[in-house]
């Protein structure tokens, strides 16, 4: 499903020059559940904002669904992002204006969706994540993990083929990092929704199929989750 091979990113010039990516092969397969870990700086994120067309490779390919990506415009490339990509991130990024059903409607604006559509679809998708008596609550109105369910309803409202997430519970406390979790668990499990989940966490990671290490800009290590 994507698919980076020799990818290396650098940031700055001459000795401002920072190396965050460094020769990295890496491939999300279709329908699995994989974890990125890494310290602060090991280039976990990159990579995902590079797999997540928000950021290109200073070198090396990375193909999408067989789209080779880095040929591709700048209008291409939201236009890749917005069909196959879905983003969850540890700050919710929520409109503070909007209620829960708007924010969660946004995306299909932009995606050009019928009106009528957009609000029968939010609200499934508002009800699936818990929320369907907080439809008309603003962020202020809502807990920290009541707004990154609204978070993942918006990130999932247009289908998207791959699902990332970066330290989408570095934010939350246990009690709803697991709730949250669950949540992605059963988006994997009933929809077959490809997801990347970025954390430094063990007990995150644990709930993955697959979970890989990144360390100074490049891929050490690959194991399994202890969910299998």
């Amino acid at each position: 499903m994507a698919e980076l091979e020799h990818v290396r990113k650098v940031y700055g010039h001459g000795e401002a020059e920072v190396v965050a990516l460094s020769d990295l092969s890496l491939r999300v397969y279709q329908g699995e559940y994989l974890a990125v870990m890494g310290t602060s700086g090991s280039g976990k994120s990159t990579a995902m904002n590079i797999i997540g067309c928000l950021d290109r490779p200073s070198s090396g390919s990375y193909r999408l669904n067989d789209t080779a990506v880095e040929q591709l415009s700048d209008d291409q490339l939201a236009d890749l992002r917005n069909r196959e990509l879905g983003f969850v991130f540890q700050q919710f990024h929520l409109l503070q204006e909007l209620t829960a059903l708007e924010n969660v409607m946004l995306p299909m604006v932009y995606a050009g969706v019928p009106a009528a559509t957009r609000r029968q679809r939010a609200v499934a998708a508002l009800e699936r994540v818990g929320l369907g008596a907080r439809l008309h609550n603003r962020p202020n109105q809502l807990s920290g993990g009541q707004q990154q369910r609204v978070a993942v309803a918006r990130a999932i409202i247009n289908q998207p083929k791959l699902l990332l997430a970066d330290e989408p519970t570095g934010a939350l406390d246990s009690r709803t990092t697991n709730e949250v979790l669950d949540l992605f668990d059963e988006l994997h499990r009933d929809q077959g929704m490809t997801i990347l989940l970025v954390t430094h966490e063990n007990h995150v990671a644990d709930r993955a199929e697959r979970v890989v290490h990144f360390h100074d800009g490049r891929l050490v290590e690959s194991g399994a989750g202890s969910q299998i």
